[in-house]
């Protein structure tokens, strides 16, 4: 037994090899590049280019106008996804009703609410205490925490494809940052470094949870009940936090129809968000999402090389080329969920290496073999039944033409020998 284990590993080993060869020679660029990436890859990128709207909208109102209200905007964001999606809710029956809903799941929709809101206001407000390099760095924490949440309660199983992918991107968000550097662009204030810090990654995890949250939601449940009961719970918290912490900021705005406007840019660009990002969500990941939203700082910056006079470098360029490869790379190998029993991974991985062993380099064929194997067992089984409920009359009758037969010689003695021990144990049974 303790031989028979490292061949059994090295089978393995080299079956895995074999195929590994094998999908390297019939590698073919289509099954990469499908029209699913390009479509992920598509509304990703729309992703992206909201949060770029959301971002030149707060930049304008805070620069501009020095309007600095984030709950405000939040608010109007949750009450836009309250007043489209709730009453759908309101007019469904059955389990999906809204009624139904809080019923089970109010405490759930809750604290999802409160943490979608949180994170939100946390970075937005780690911009007065730190940097925009800082900000950009350890806002991709949320891919990590998003990694490991999906791991262990979406059942999420990674490839190492997808690991090397998500390097990729973080290199490129790297080279983004170093453009920033060399164009002197580490704008944001220094008042609190580490609080500003601990902000982001605050904000970051609160994100992870919310997105993970959200893929679960809208793949088990429905995109109307996810964002209905978020906008219903984030309009609550929202408006209680904007008059504990921004009742004094709101009061002083010197409204005029250009910050009307922004204020509903912002408004309609995060509405957009959060209605559309289900939807990519469900086709793809939540943690393809979040990488293709790295791209989102991409965007800003290009907009505001025209808005802000931002110092262009080649290095953004080179940043949103590798960011879209390894967001590609990710989307290319699919993610499954390691839902299967224990006991059929075990008989498949056993029926695995037995087909390797026996030397199929084809698996139709194998396949084709595995079930005739089956069916073979089942018939034989079936007979196995049959025979042994057969009865003493045929026991009986079967001694009778033995005894009638002439003396058998030393093989056959033995063959009847096992066939009436075979026989005795199917009566017992």
């Amino acid at each position: 037994m303790a031989t028979k284990q490292p061949e059994d590993a090295s089978g393995d080993t080299s079956c895995e090899s074999r195929g590994l060869m094998e999908r390297i020679r019939k590698f073919n660029p289509k099954d990469i590049f499908t029209w699913q990436v390009a479509k992920t890859l598509a509304m990703g990128q729309g992703l992206a280019g909201l949060i770029c709207g959301t971002a030149i909208t707060s930049q304008y109102l805070a620069t501009s106008f020095h309007v600095n209200t984030p709950m405000l905007q939040s608010f109007l964001n949750y009450a836009l996804l309250c007043v489209t999606y709730t009453p759908m809710l309101l007019c469904r029956t059955g389990d999906g009703n809204i009624l139904q809903i809080l019923k089970r799941r109010w405490w759930k929709y809750l604290l999802l609410g409160l943490v979608d809101v949180e994170a939100n206001y946390a970075v937005v407000k780690a911009y007065q205490y730190t940097t925009l390099t800082s900000i950009q760095l350890l806002d991709c924490f949320v891919v990590p925490v998003l990694m490991v949440l999906s791991w262990w309660f979406l059942k999420t199983r990674y490839r190492p494809v997808h690991y090397i992918a998500i390097c990729i991107c973080l290199l490129g968000v790297g080279a983004m940052v170093g453009a920033d550097l060399l164009a002197g662009r580490d704008q944001g204030s220094t008042s609190n470094i580490l609080l500003g810090d601990c902000l982001v990654l605050l904000s970051a995890s609160l994100y992870a949870v919310s997105n993970v949250c959200q893929e679960y939601t809208v793949k088990n449940l429905s995109r109307v009940e996810f964002l209905g009961m978020v906008g219903l719970f984030g309009t609550i918290i929202s408006t209680v936090q904007m008059v504990i912490l921004e009742r004094h900021e709101v009061a002083t705005i010197q409204w005029s129809w250009q910050i009307g406007l922004l204020f509903s840019a912002y408004a309609l660009c995060m509405y957009a968000l959060y209605s559309c990002m289900p939807i990519v969500v469900k086709l793809s990941s939540a943690t393809a999402v979040n990488l293709s939203l790295l791209t989102a700082d991409l965007f800003s910056l290009f907009c505001g090389i025209f808005l802000f006079q931002y110092n262009f470098s080649g290095l953004y360029l080179v940043s949103l080329v590798v960011v879209l490869i390894g967001f590609i790379a990710f989307n290319a190998v699919p993610t499954p969920a390691d839902r299967a029993d224990p006991a059929a991974s075990s008989s498949s991985s056993s029926s695995s290496a037995s087909i390797c062993e026996e030397g199929y380099d084809n698996p139709a064929a194998a396949h084709v073999d595995i079930t005739e194997q089956e069916v073979a067992v089942s018939i034989t089984a079936e007979e196995e039944r049959q025979g042994g409920g057969g009865g003493r009359e045929e026991e009986e009758e079967e001694r009778t033409k033995a005894k009638k037969r002439r003396a058998p010689g030393p093989s056959q003695s033995l063959r009847r020998g096992s066939d009436d021990e075979h026989v005795g144990r199917s009566t017992k049974m």
